[in-house]
């Protein structure tokens, strides 16, 4: 837990742009580099936030610490010298997790991260933007800090979209002579800090000759930034399918179940991607390949239910924002999966179906004194008849809500922090009529009164072993002077109960 707390607590850097970029403070360069993480540690803090993608996540784990302690015995001068960098390439449908997976990483990592898209780059830079400016992007997360920016990470997405298409005729603006600029960076190169085509760089660098003279042009060595690409590829499996059948030729192959694309694509292999449009050096330089699997009703759902970047804390908040408490069932949570499912967008589905779902919701229901529902299966098969009806009988089925709000809460405390909390009757009506009483969620109260109880519990848990504990109406009350209480018991039945000489 100590690390999962460490790693999950820290705050982004503001003026950073959007959850793609994770910048230590100026000044931090010892601790940036002071990473003691193993691979299973930095899994754990990725299966808090991706469902499913285990191969993806391992990976991404042992690729990630081989890089960061390569940083750390370079900078104690330390390096080994034929040290080749592991460059990674995520394939995998829309909606399934790439961006995402490297977004959480962003959290983690504790030197400059830069995420692009490889649409956006030129050969030369005259349409669109200049893949070197991915590195000086790097420079500027760094606060200026050459030496920081030369061990970051660089995430591009849809690199499928730079595959040179054989028929294109003319200049290639897009395809093969992006990837000739990108295999440069992979490899090693030296990056301008400033680029010639910059008129403020070039404004600045005027006002630096005339403060202090010519000095020598900073520049940015590429031999230690990893790079991580992404992309869906559509059609590679077309190609896979391809050369297997053409494998089995004359073999008297026996017909097979056809095979879903994501399958097929996950069997793809060096030349099944130089087929597809990379240069065979390009893609040479990506020795790490990791296939990510499309999201089935059943991820979906556990998406939704167990993932801390789940959507419906999204809408929790929203609703929240008008004192209105929203509750999930199971039920209503599977409903919205399958939905999903349907739109075939991977977890991005997800958004499309709530926004559906709760749009009338939203609307209505902050003008209204309605303060709490539960989203059910029939909420999400029929929101507008469910809607009519709970703005007919506000008060319908507000104490179950508040109920399930108690027992949810409970729920939640158990996954975070490994101790089993249950309500009496009489507690979960005394935090009801609390909760009412001061008009909030109830939600917000019993964290409000039990936040420090997984401290005390865990103290409890060391001397008595004890791991399930009982709220009553006393505890509701005095939250503090019982936990005190119970602390104080559990360290007198631990001496009593202890070995006697």
């Amino acid at each position: 837990m100590e690390f999962l707390r460490q790693s999950g607590g820290g705050a982004r850097v503001p003026g950073a742009a959007d959850s793609d970029s994770s910048v230590p403070a100026a000044g931090s360069e010892a601790a940036e580099f002071r990473f003691d993480r193993t691979p299973k540690e930095v899994k754990a803090y990725l299966d808090r936030f991706v469902i499913r993608q285990e191969e993806a996540k391992k990976v991404l784990s042992v690729a990630l610490c081989d890089h960061y302690h390569h940083v750390r015995l370079a900078l104690s001068g330390q390096a080994q010298p034929n040290y080749a960098k592991q460059n990674i390439l995520l394939v995998g449908p829309t909606g399934v997790g790439k961006t995402y997976l490297i977004r959480s990483i962003a959290d983690l990592i504790g030197v400059p991260f830069v995420k692009g898209d490889a649409t956006k780059f030129s050969e030369t830079g005259y349409v669109g933007g200049d893949v070197e400016d991915l590195v000086r992007e790097l420079l500027r997360r760094a606060n200026g800090d050459v030496r920081r920016a030369q061990y970051g990470i660089i995430y591009i997405d849809e690199i499928d979209k730079i595959a040179a298409v054989a028929s294109v005729s003319g200049r290639d603006v897009s395809g093969r002579g992006v990837q000739t600029n990108l295999l440069k960076l992979m490899e090693e190169t030296e990056v301008p800090a400033r680029s010639g085509n910059d008129l403020a760089g070039q404004l600045q660098a005027m006002l630096d000759f005339s403060q202090r003279g010519r000095k020598p042009v900073e520049v940015i060595n590429t031999k230690h930034i990893l790079f991580i690409v992404s992309g869906a590829f559509p059609g590679l499996e077309k190609t896979v399918r391809q050369r297997l059948r053409e494998a089995t030729i004359g073999f008297a192959a026996r017909g097979e179940a056809p095979e879903v694309a994501t399958e097929m694509a996950a069997r793809a292999q060096t030349r099944d991607f130089i087929e597809f449009g990379f240069e065979p050096e390009f893609i040479g330089r990506l020795p790490v390949r990791v296939f990510c699997h499309p999201l089935l009703v059943d991820d979906l759902f556990t998406i939704l239910k167990m993932s801390e970047g789940s959507i419906i804390r999204q809408y929790e908040q929203t609703f929240g924002a008008y004192g209105i408490e929203v509750v999930f069932q199971d039920d209503g949570l599977r409903r919205i999966a399958a939905l999903a499912a349907e739109e075939q967008t991977g977890a991005r589905g997800l958004m499309t179906v709530c926004e559906r779902v709760f749009r009338e919701f939203k609307y209505e229901l902050p003008s209204t004194a309605v303060k709490r529902f539960v989203v059910t299966d029939e909420l999400v098969g029929e929101p507008p008849r469910v809607l009519g009806r709970l703005l007919a009988e506000q008060a319908h089925g507000e104490q179950e809500a508040l109920r399930l709000s108690v027992q949810q809460y409970g729920e939640r405390f158990a996954k975070e922090h490994g101790f089993a909390i249950s309500f009496t009757p009489a507690a979960v009506d005394r935090l009801i009529s609390l909760a009412v009483a001061a008009g909030r969620p109830v939600r917000d109260l019993c964290a409000e009164r039990f936040k420090d109880y997984q401290f005390g519990l865990r103290l409890i848990a060391q001397n008595t072993g004890r791991t399930a504990f009982e709220i009553d109406v006393e505890a509701v009350d005095t939250p503090d002077a019982v936990l005190s209480a119970w602390v104080v018991s559990s360290y007198q039945a631990a001496k009593t109960d202890g070995p006697t000489a």
